[in-house]
């Protein structure tokens, strides 16, 4: 007489201390390139847009700054997320790697604000300046993003 049985026996496989260690390092390193490029997102922007941006945003709520704040970090998000997940697999040429294409994002998404500025009708300087929500605030934003994501596209 032959008997069937099915293993369930589950195996879970040896846990590494140091593959765990290296792994949150990398994590916090490539985060504080991530948070620094959005940092000089943000300083690239202020210096594009008419007066402070961060007094207009948080201090005078200006909704078209915000709109144009928002579309630009979430633009070069989606570039940092990019560079990361597209970067060498060793760890000092990934967070190269991701320096270098998170600054060029930077700089290619200040080129893209400039070339709207001159394109579209009116001037960034007005719209910031408006104190109610303008429509173009989010044209332009969203071509922010539209613009961030081809940009993240040629990193891959």
């Amino acid at each position: 007489m032959t008997t069937n049985t099915t293993d369930l026996a589950v195996e879970f496989g040896p846990v590494s201390g140091e593959l765990l260690g290296q792994g949150v390092i990398a994590t916090l390193l490539y985060f504080v390139i991530g948070f620094a490029v959005l940092g000089l997102g943000f300083l690239a922007l202020d210096l594009l847009t008419p007066g402070d941006l961060r007094t207009q945003v948080y201090t005078d709520r200006n909704p078209n700054a915000a709109v144009l704040l928002g579309a630009n970090h979430l633009a070069l998000a989606i570039i940092v997320v990019t560079a990361i997940l597209t970067s060498a697999d060793a760890l000092a040429q990934g967070l190269v790697d991701s320096v270098v294409y998170g600054l060029l994002g930077v700089v290619l998404q200040a080129l893209a604000l400039r070339l709207l500025d001159l394109f579209v009708p009116g001037h960034l300087r007005n719209l910031v300046n408006e104190p109610r929500l303008n429509g173009a605030a989010w044209a332009v934003g969203f071509s922010l993003v539209a613009i961030g994501a081809v940009n993240a596209a040629a990193l891959s």
